[in-house]
Formats: C-alpha cells, structure tokens, sequence
C-alpha cells in the first residue's frame, strides 16, 4: 500500500512534495493491529493513509496534502494485493515448472518400464510407467500456459478514484494512471475493475485447477508406495514420513501435502466465483475480503506444487516390483499397450516444451 501511495506521488505530486512522500512511504513504519482496529469503520486504506499522511506531515504539511490525490481506498488495496500476486505468482510458475521437468524426467527415463495400468482401482493391461508420468505432465502443461495468461491478465493497476471515472484528476487522469502503472512494473488499464472481479476469479480457477494436477500425482504415488504395492515411493528423509507411534511406517507425507491442498482450494476459487456480482460501482463484502482468499489459494497452490515438485525429483522407482505384480495379476492376459503409449509419451513430452519455450515465459 506504501508503493502504492509513493509511485501515485511520483507520478502526480509537484516534485518536491512527490520526493517527500516517496521518502517517507519507503522508511513509514504502522501499527498494524491499531489499524485494523480502526478498519472495521469500512476499509483499512482509511486509517492506513490516515496514519500515512500524519508521518508526511510531520516532514512537510504542505506535502501531506498530496497524499492519496485521485485515488480512492479500493484502488490502494486492490493494487497491493496486486503487487504481492505479481511476485507469488511467479513462484508458482517456478514450482510448477520443477513439477513439470520432474514428471518429464520419469516419463523418458521409464519410457520401457512396464507396469499394469489400474482402472476402478483394479489391474488393467501393461503399460510403460513413463506413460502413467506423462499422463501426469500433461495437465501440468496445460496449466502453466493458463496460469502465465491468467496471471498476466489478473495482475493490472487499480486506478480509478471515487467513482472510477479518475474525475478529481482532470484532463491528467490518463497520463498518470500509464504512468503509475509503469512506475510499479503493472500492466496497465483505463478502465477501472472496482466491480469486474472477473480477473481475480479465472486467476483463482486457474491455481486450484494446477493444485488438483499436483494433487492427482500425489493421489497416485500414494497408491502406488501402499506396503501391498510397493511400485513407488517418495524418498525418505530425515523428518519426513516418520510416525510418532509406528517406526515402520513410510507414509507419503509430501502426497499428503498436495492433496491437502487440492482439496482445500476449490472451495477458495469457489468464492472467488462467488464475488462476481458487486452492486453498481464499488460492491459491499466482495472485494474486501478476496486478499485473504486469494492469499491462501497462492499459498495452497505453490505448497501441494512444491510438495509433488519434491516428490517426483526423489521418486523411488521399483521396477521388480512392477514386474511380480504384473504376473501376478495379468498372466493369463496377452494384450499389451505399450507401442501406442510410446506415441503419447512423445506427445507429451512436446507438449511440455512447448509450454516451457521462451514464447510462453510469464
């Protein structure tokens, strides 16, 4: 929000009190819990540029008066919130890449090692199980593409004053909002989204969307490290997977992890998707409440991606075991996939490099 304030007066102030502002935005110092106290009168961008304006005024009362020109309390929130989805959300694009590089690793390395596929939870026929990796890569692909566009869309300077018509700015309204939008490395817009939540809603389905793939590949490996079919298994560390009463368990701890977390985040994008009829022009209980969902959907999201990253770079694979639940179960079953499967591995593996070719950067 200090960002926020100090690019505005960069931008619009006379230069001297701008350089006054900026100085005091970069070193103010708040009281967080007196200003959530005081926010429950409305928003916290009231007592925050309340408390903002009295540290510049110490400085200069003069500047103080070009505290917060133009722009209403829904465009310094909306733009914080902004300024930290920027850089969580490029955390996540690099997360999801390692997911992706992890998977794609397996599915070459395994391209000939057969196993049985498993449909309704029984045996099915053989398969390589580079094939079951890259029907995990897949869908990882598929949302690094969407969560670049999705990010990049989403992450755009809020900047319209009172009634989002930047009408207390005049005929410099548009200068200054490209201005503030390149000041603080944003996309920028003309037109206000005070009451089009839109964006922070495909932004919302998106990371659950990714959180669901990383958790399906935790679903499987889960499956796959049970003690009866040990074909897989997350690699052991120290602290991880122990249980405080069994020492011979090995659970799959950073499985678990992801699947937390895709079952934890629909229900955030859901009310993201919940908040896209505000009233009018600025809406009463929808956007006030979205850096809280949206912050814990970001960090859901980059937490199941990490875990499931972690996972697939250690993944134990054991190929004998594979093969005795094979003749174990499809003996008397000739049939093999493994020449199609070959073709959607390759498939996928072009899939993935694609979505990680230069064209696609965030």
């Amino acid at each position: 929000m200090a960002r926020f304030e100090g690019a505005l007066a960069r931008v619009s102030a006379p230069a001297a009190h701008a350089d006054i502002i900026s100085r005091v935005c970069e070193t103010a110092r708040f009281d967080a819990a007196a200003l959530a106290r005081e926010g429950r009168a409305g928003t916290l961008a009231i007592p925050f540029v309340k408390a903002l304006t009295a540290q510049v005024a110490a400085v200069s009362k003069e500047a103080a008066k070009h505290v917060h020109h133009g722009a209403t309390s829904q465009d310094v929130i909306d733009t914080a919130i902004v300024l930290c989805l920027k850089p969580a959300c490029e955390r996540v694009d690099v997360l999801t890449v390692r997911l992706g590089d992890a998977a794609a690793r397996i599915a070459r390395e395994h391209s000939g090692t057969r196993t049985a596929a498993r449909t309704l939870l029984q045996p099915a026929l053989p398969v390589p199980f580079g094939w079951k990796a890259a029907m995990w890569l897949a869908p990882i692909a598929r949302s690094l593409i969407a969560l670049r566009r999705v990010a990049g869309e989403g992450c755009v300077l809020q900047f319209g004053g009172p009634s989002g018509t930047l009408s207390a700015l005049g005929e410099r309204g548009e200068r200054i909002s490209a201005e503030l939008a390149r000041e603080l490395g944003l996309r920028g817009s003309l037109v206000p989204w005070h009451s089009a939540r839109d964006g922070f809603a495909r932004l919302g389905a998106e990371l659950a969307i990714l959180a669901g793939a990383a958790g399906k590949i935790g679903r499987d490996v889960s499956l796959l490290m049970q003690h009866e079919v040990g074909e897989a298994a997350e690699a052991a560390a120290p602290g991880r997977g122990g249980s405080s009463s069994m020492p011979h368990k090995r659970n799959p701890a950073l499985s678990m992890i992801a699947l937390e977390a895709a079952q934890r985040t629909p229900g955030l994008a859901a009310t993201l998707l919940g908040q896209l009829t505000p009233e009018h022009e600025r809406g009463l209980g929808q956007w006030q409440s979205q850096w809280f969902t949206l912050r814990e959907l970001v960090c859901a999201t980059a937490s199941g991606t990490a875990a499931m990253a972690d996972a697939l770079e250690g993944l134990e694979v054991n190929e004998q075991a594979m093969r005795k639940n094979l003749e174990a179960s499809l003996k008397e079953h000739a049939q093999d996939s493994l020449g199609a499967a070959g073709a959607m591995i390759a498939s996928a593996l072009r899939e993935w490099a694609g979505a990680t070719s230069p064209g696609t950067a965030p």
